[in-house]
């Protein structure tokens, strides 16, 4: 009988990792917005019996600056264990970090010792381009056969972007994962429906319409992303397309059911063009078609213009703008984070078409400024900037971390002076409900900015699964 074991933090299915051992260290990517010193990744401590718990214990940092660290993944997790593409004895050991700005990869290792991770290779960005035909990579996902990494850009940095697929053990880029893209030029986000043989992709913008910023007139002429696209898994090629119509700007965050015997999913639209809301959709099967319907409609709240950045002065409200979303193990909640208003938001999704609102808080928030209540921390850190952001779940659903910036471009057009850095944790109840845990708050060193975590042994949007 061999010895050779699967890693144990592989699981093949959800249910069996709700049952998973609570994590005791998370992965944060932070970037310096003046892009003058090197990005790093912070290692947290989520230990609640450590001494050093709420707190940063070591970070390790880029070899290059101006890289904006945004989103990173693993370099595998549980769909190793699926039976058309199995690599039980893969190791979910490496970190794979992108710099959405330089089109840069670091490889880190967390084996030796996951509290000091260590550099192990980079990946430069003109041998991504060369051999992919992409720059910009922005979403990493583990998956069967790789690690699927959408990227915003073609090699020059223009539309189409894409996904490019590296290989999981030497990290050499493979090349571009499409056979046939048919419409599909903006990009954003991508994962998959593994049982139903079916990837996703959402949309941002080309690079050149966001890395400066938002433009208003790309904004408000409807030509930010506004669709979803399906693809065949497995041949690679397009399927269809759904339009969300030109009212919907910046549809975003794909959250699968991770059963996948379940053919829906979520996603966000930060923004409505007609009345500043952001709303949540829901995809499914129709028949032998995708469709889409809007669950969840979140309204601005008027407010006084003195109070607002000079891009919202004239409409008087401060949009909720939903940037991120993040869907419980077991397919029961979803949670919302409103970056503009301050809101964490927590839905009972049992019925992906009638979601009910179980559980909420508010921290930071264009004017609402709140601050976070702990005892500890409640009366230093004052009017917290910034709001709810890059959302992330534990595994057995009882934990939600979450940070507080966006992007270093973006991040001024709605709090010009700057974001403070924070990073925060709810205790979330098995039948519904939030709470802010007092002994954990996090602000940020002065000079960065947090954005997406990772927990030790994955998360709720870190791995896919082949059985329910």
């Amino acid at each position: 009988m061999a010895t050779w074991q699967p890693d144990p933090s592989f699981y093949p299915s959800p249910r069996l990792a709700a049952k998973a051992p609570p994590e005791q260290l998370a992965y944060v990517a932070a970037f310096d917005p003046a892009r003058k010193s090197p990005d790093s990744i912070a290692v947290v401590d989520l230990d609640p019996s450590s001494p050093s718990y709420s707190s940063i214990i070591g970070t390790v940092a880029a070899t290059h600056a101006g890289d904006e660290f945004h989103h990173f993944g693993w370099n595998a997790c549980s769909s190793c264990l699926c039976p058309n593409a199995p690599h039980p004895h893969i190791e979910r050991r490496y970190l794979v970090v992108p710099g959405l700005r330089s089109s840069r990869i670091y490889i880190l290792d967390t084996k030796p010792d996951p509290r000091r991770p260590q550099i192990v290779k980079v990946i430069e960005p003109q041998e991504i381009a060369e051999k992919t035909g992409y720059t910009r990579p922005h979403t990493v996902h583990c998956g069967p056969g790789g690690i699927y990494v959408a990227a915003l850009g073609n090699k020059d940095g223009k539309a189409p972007g894409g996904v490019f697929v590296m290989d999981h053990e030497s990290f050499e880029p493979l090349g571009r994962w499409e056979v046939d893209r048919g419409p599909q030029q903006l990009a954003y986000d991508a994962w998959w429906h593994l049982g139903f043989d079916t990837m996703v992709t959402s949309e941002w913008g080309a690079p050149e319409t966001f890395e400066n910023g938002l433009v208003p007139e790309i904004l408000l002429g409807s030509k930010y992303g506004r669709r979803l696209h399906f693809w065949d898994f497995t041949k690679r090629k397009h399927l269809q397309t759904i339009d969300f119509g030109e009212e919907h700007q910046l549809v975003f965050e794909l959250r699968p059911a991770h059963d996948p015997t379940k053919p829906y999913g979520f996603v966000n639209c930060v923004i409505s063009l007609k009345d500043l809301s952001s709303s949540i959709w829901t995809w499914y099967r129709d028949g032998d078609k995708w469709a889409v319907k809007k669950i969840i409609s979140i309204p601005a709240e008027p407010a006084d213009p003195d109070l607002l950045p000079p891009v919202l002065k004239g409409f008087k409200a401060v949009p909720p703008l939903v940037t991120d979303i993040d869907l419980s193990m077991d397919d029961r909640f979803l949670y919302v984070a409103c970056w503009g208003t301050g809101d964490l938001q927590q839905y009972d999704v049992s019925d992906p078409f009638n979601p009910k609102l179980t559980g909420k808080v508010r921290i930071g928030g264009i004017v609402a400024r709140a601050s976070h209540p702990g005892a500890k921390n409640g009366a230093k850190n004052g009017k917290l900037n910034g709001g709810p952001q890059m959302v992330e779940v534990s595994r057995d659903g009882r934990r939600v971390y979450f940070t507080n910036s966006l992007y270093g471009a973006i991040d001024p057009q709605f709090y010009p002076e700057g974001i403070d850095g924070w990073m925060v944790k709810l205790d979330a109840k098995s039948d519904g409900g939030v709470a802010f845990d007092p002994k954990f708050f996090i602000d940020w060193p002065k000079g960065q900015r947090p954005h997406q975590v990772r927990l030790q042994g994955g998360d709720c949007s870190s791995d896919s699964y082949c059985y329910p």
